[in-house]
């Protein structure tokens, strides 16, 4: 098996393992700062899991599901009408999200040739602080010397006993993105953002979605509990049904196709069974650091798998590797790698990197969308600081009416001494959209007065996002509600 070596004086000064928004991100920006840079990536195509089987697949069948269901439920109160029957061609759908796919992760490429970033396919693993070997998809290997390693590995979808993923009957956020038709019953495990997304996709598509959770509540914690009630209202009207404070015990696939699920209260109890033809495993996710030699080298990893770094300078336990993304702590978010990313290699080039962890945004793509940042109100009150509530709806915004779209509100929660906006909290069509102006607004450390005296065009369905503002500042007070 041929192995070759970088020579000592043709060293990288940084190699990024793991090609995805962290990776590619990182990669870039040192090569834009004069840093000499390589990407390693197994998988064939860049943009990790997020561009191939993640974010960007699973949004484009979001817009196409959308548009279907509008279609067929929805267009006629407007005075549009279709001669037959609204239908779904899920190859047509599929080889659109393909394409889209397909498009982004070759305009990946043409930047690493454009910035000049070395791209090695294969398999990265430390052999040690200052060597990197990758094997190719022939077993080819090849070690590259460098000054600094990047760890970017990103996560896998976590495994659930007694659920054996087939990605045909029993599948993964992966699987669920590759259906060949439209099941008539889909079983979710696990009521987070990746269920919720693609449960509505298939829901909207016509199959009954029931979502199984094992805690008391959907969504996780970091969603204010006032918008977690709205949007699984909103779920319920689209045809969800929830089983809370469940768990599944065991997924047997019938012969006949389709598969039973065997489940229990949370806390013990009685069995139940339920039917599905597709069950969809979405119990979160895991690092990946399979193959990454990490204890090889000594890198230190905590219960979790996460890599264990040095708040905001992302230093492991090994001097020159660093680490960050999906595989250390914190939200597993695209644009939360990718700030990640443009930090650690500007610390690298000597200059100062920032990531302000309190106005990282998370968003849920469902129709509405859910949208927020920074504290909720559970979270103001456990802190003991005194808080203001401001609230809009948007069955009081003019362009949400117009456009028949006026499901959601918009929450802040804000300092009472200060108005100092502390959470942003959305539900509307368009949240995450919605949701940048709060993002920026509480970096610069705004008030909700700041927002309020803003003038928003008119009629934008953003003026909700001043009304609420305008209804946390004492003595104003919203307008239109």
């Amino acid at each position: 098996m041929a192995t070759t070596t970088t020579a000592d004086d043709d060293a990288r000064d940084v190699v990024v393992v793991g090609g995805g928004p962290g990776g590619y991100v990182a990669a870039i920006k040192a090569a834009q700062l004069g840093l000499r840079a390589t990407c390693v990536e197994g998988r064939g195509t860049l943009g990790g899991t997020c561009l191939n089987v993640g974010c960007i697949p699973s949004k484009a069948l979001l817009n196409a599901s959308h548009k279907y269901e509008d279609a067929k439920h929805g267009m006629a109160k407007h005075g549009i009408a279709f001669g037959g029957e609204v239908t779904i061609d899920v190859g047509t759908m599929m080889a659109h999200k393909t394409k889209a796919v397909t498009g982004l992760t070759k305009g990946i490429e043409g930047l690493f040739k454009k910035n000049g970033v070395d791209y090695a396919k294969g398999w990265g693993r430390l052999t040690s602080a200052n060597e990197v070997e990758v094997t190719s998809e022939d077993g080819t290997k090849r070690t590259i010397k460098t000054k600094n390693v990047i760890l970017a590995t990103g996560s896998v979808p976590a495994e659930l006993p007694g659920v054996d993923v087939d990605e045909e009957t029993i599948v993964t956020s992966t699987g669920a993105l590759e259906l060949k038709r439209v099941p008539k019953t889909m079983a979710v495990i696990g009521g987070g953002v990746i269920g919720l997304e693609l449960g509505s996709v298939w829901s909207r598509l016509g199959a009954k979605v029931t979502v199984i959770e094992f805690a008391p509540a959907i969504c996780g914690a970091g969603i204010d509990d006032e918008i977690r009630t709205t949007f699984q209202r909103s779920l319920k009207k689209q045809g969800f049904d929830f089983k809370l404070n469940t768990k599944v015990v065991s997924a047997v696939k019938k012969p006949e196709g389709g598969v039973t699920l065997t489940l229990e209260p949370s806390a013990g109890g009685e069995q139940t069974t339920l039917e599905a033809d597709i069950v969809l495993v979405s119990t979160g996710r895991r690092p990946f650091t399979d193959g990454l030699g990490l204890e090889d080298v000594g890198v230190e990893t905590n219960k979790k798998g996460q890599v264990v770094i040095e708040p905001h300078s992302f230093k492991t336990s090994v001097p020159n590797i660093y680490a960050i993304g999906d595989v250390v702590e914190g939200p597993m978010l695209a644009h939360k790698a990718e700030e990640e990313g443009v930090s650690i290699v500007e610390q690298i080039a000597g200059k100062k990197g920032h990531v302000n962890y309190d106005t990282i945004p998370s968003v849920i793509y469902t129709h509405p969308e859910v949208a927020w940042v920074g504290k909720t109100e559970a979270q103001v009150k456990e802190m003991g600081i005194e808080y203001v509530v401001g609230k809009f709806p948007l069955a009081a915004n003019s362009r949400a009416r117009a456009n028949d779209d006026s499901e959601g509100v918009v929450k802040f929660v804000c300092d009472k001494a200060t108005g100092k906006v502390l959470g942003a909290h959305i539900v509307a069509g368009g949240a995450g959209e919605l949701l940048a102006e709060c993002v920026l607004a509480m970096e610069y450390g705004a008030t909700a007065e700041d927002i309020a005296r803003t003038c928003h065009s008119h009629p934008t369905v953003s003026e909700a996002v001043k009304e609420a503002a305008m209804a946390a500042v004492p003595g104003m007070g919203s307008i239109h509600f």
